[in-house]
């Protein structure tokens, strides 16, 4: 049987009317449009669908018109469905799996999650965070990582982040610190994985060896060590929250400074963003911009360095 939605939704328009004449007014139809699709949906189901009687009388159903529409009724309710399902997701609605990592879960993304809520309240957002190098994209929409990604993935750089040196106040003349003040210093580092290795590669290169006393992937953690007294950390300004510390430690730039890294927002190749993941990429470009924004410009440039956190 060949037949399209249009004639079951003729079939239960005729049905619920009475009339091949009324129901062409419901559907915005001419009576001849009408009779037409109820004859082709015959000719599909192989018999009449209607009784009709002639004249002012109402057309009554078959029982093959009764199976028919009982049937296509389902259909109809099944379609109505989907249509407004696919209308939702391309409103923005659905789910979008994200990998963070903690700076992009403490500074980037509340913002981001915030408007997302606001324009689309039902929408699905999970947020799974990760310390690993290299990144596990599978199983993720979206992923945020420190560097570039290598693979089939498609990506995007949302933010340069500037390191500075974190340290109790005094324990350096105000402004700029050369690099070389940093050796032989007790040091609060990150694990020695993604950009953290990269930024000990640049100490090595320039003949600075800094002590590490300590080790941990908790930023905060890091803070409350350089804190306490341990030794100082170096740090993107992203992993930084001071504002509860700014009579006990402060931050110095330093000379030559290490390059920002470099945070990408990454997606598998060759697959369609859903509209909510397009969104949550675009705000977040959006956020990004007003967060550098906000930096100081003076705050990074230099060779290359980092670490993840």
């Amino acid at each position: 049987m060949t037949f399209e939605l249009r004639h079951l939704a003729t079939l239960d328009a005729v049905a619920e009317e009475g009339t091949f004449g009324r129901a062409a007014q419901r559907l915005g139809y001419t009576q001849s449009a009408v009779s037409q699709q109820i004859a082709a949906l015959e000719k599909a189901v192989g018999g009449a669908v209607f009784d009709r009687p002639g004249g002012p009388k109402p057309v009554r159903l078959t029982p093959l018109g009764a199976v028919v529409l009982a049937h296509g009724r389902e259909l109809l309710a099944g379609a109505a469905r989907t249509a407004e399902a696919v209308e939702r997701f391309n409103a923005g609605e659905g789910r979008v799996d994200i990998g963070t990592f903690q700076s992009v879960t403490n500074e980037i993304l509340p913002p981001v999650v915030r408007r997302i809520r606001d324009e689309h309240p039902a929408a699905d957002l999970r947020l799974f965070e990760e310390e690993t190098d290299p990144p596990l994209s599978d199983g993720f929409d979206l992923l945020f990582f420190d560097g570039r990604i290598g693979g089939e993935v498609e990506q995007i750089k949302v933010i340069e982040d500037p390191y500075v040196l974190v340290a109790r106040r005094g324990d350096f003349p105000d402004g700029p610190v050369p690099l070389e003040a940093l050796h032989g210093a007790p040091m609060v580092a990150q694990p020695p994985i993604c950009d953290q290795a990269r930024v000990e590669r640049v100490y090595a290169e320039a003949g600075v060896a800094p002590r590490i006393v300590f080790r941990t992937a908790d930023n905060r953690g890091v803070i409350s060590m350089v804190r306490a007294g341990m030794g100082v950390a170096v740090m993107p300004l992203l992993a930084l929250d001071l504002r509860a510390d700014n009579e006990i430690l402060c931050t110095h730039e330093l000379l030559p400074a290490l390059s920002p890294r470099e945070i990408y927002l990454a997606w598998h190749a060759g697959r369609t963003l859903s509209p909510l993941a397009r969104r949550v990429l675009d705000i977040t470009l959006e956020v990004t911009k007003d967060i550098a924004a906000r930096w100081p410009l003076s705050a990074g440039g230099g060779s290359r360095g980092g670490h993840r956190g």
